[in-house]
């Protein structure tokens, strides 16, 4: 079965919308609205059915393998390559495993972040390997795994996330957003798709803060 012929779950359909209720948004690191997937993983009905849309997603288009990115996709990822019964490959940041591979360093949202790494003997020439995020903003992350999987020569079937922010995906010139379709273009992944269930249409649900809330991320 071709990705293009997936209907069964549309982006921001019936169960992408039961989903985003428990995806509430905070002002964090400085951007208005970050969206927190521990909402969803609170709740072990709406995690089971995250990971029961991803597996039935992919079960039949042949993957050989899933990629999960440090670190959010390390809580998606594994659930969904058993339940496909595909091995799991972990996509860290540098100096956090042995015997790897890095890309080059890349930008995301928040500013400049180094390159990801994967071990060299977890990808194989013709490999098709299933990427796992939780969200897609501005692709730097994505990009990175990408490069890594191309270095080894295997083969990206789609980048999946949870949450798509599509007003990164080709903003008007004058908008001063960066442009995922332009960055993947520059780097020569415009040939692989990327799926997101849920996009920022439908994420409306503000999150709950205690009086005198401070926006306590990192950076700003």
């Amino acid at each position: 079965m071709a990705l293009s012929e997936i209907k069964k779950y549309e982006q921001d359909g019936g169960e992408a919308k039961e989903i985003a209720q428990y995806l509430p948004w905070f002002p964090f690191k400085g951007i208005p609205r970050f969206y927190d997937i521990g909402g969803f993983l609170y709740e072990p009905a709406i995690f089971q059915k995250v990971v029961d849309i991803f597996v039935d997603r992919y079960r039949e288009i042949g993957i050989d393998s899933v990629a999960g990115l440090d670190a959010r996709g390390f809580i998606l990822g594994p659930p969904i390559a058993l339940a496909l019964k595909k091995p799991f490959i972990m996509m860290r940041k540098k100096g956090k495993m042995p015997n790897t591979v890095s890309s080059d360093d890349y930008k995301t949202e928040y500013g400049s972040r180094s390159g990801l790494t994967v071990q060299r003997d977890k990808i194989t020439k013709g490999q098709r390997v299933l990427i796992i995020d939780d969200l897609v903003a501005t692709g730097g992350t994505l990009s990175s795994a990408i490069s890594l999987v191309k270095m080894l020569e295997g083969i990206v079937v789609e980048c999946a996330c949870v949450v798509e922010l599509k007003m990164f995906i080709d903003p008007p010139a004058d908008s001063g957003l960066p442009s995922r379709s332009k960055l993947f273009k520059d780097l020569g992944h415009q040939d692989v798709p990327v799926w997101g269930l849920i996009s920022e249409d439908i994420l409306t649900n503000k999150a709950s803060l205690p009086e005198g809330y401070v926006d306590d991320g990192e950076e700003h």
